[in-house]
């Protein structure tokens, strides 16, 4: 089964690889999270809790649909608390 966690390192793997190419922000869909992750076809609760969980001050909830998913725009490179 998967869980929050493995939706919360699949998604710092992403914008550790993002910043590394020099992004200064990066736009992660939680439906493409969840395709990334094999077997999480129907976990997008414990996706949506594990981005909700990154998002840090100045990083922006572009879309939040209840119960079906979201979209943020996250801050790189990611600065610690």
């Amino acid at each position: 089964m998967v869980s929050v966690d493995h939706f919360k390192y699949e998604l710092i793997a992403q914008l550790r690889s993002a910043a590394a190419q020099g992004a200064t922000t990066v736009v992660v869909n939680s439906t493409e999270l969840c395709r990334s992750i094999r077997n999480a076809n129907h976990s997008t609760q414990a996706c949506c809790e594990a981005m909700e969980a990154e998002i840090k001050p100045g990083d922006v909830v572009i879309e939040q649909k209840s119960g079906t998913g979201m979209t943020v725009r996250y801050l790189l490179p990611r600065k610690d608390g």
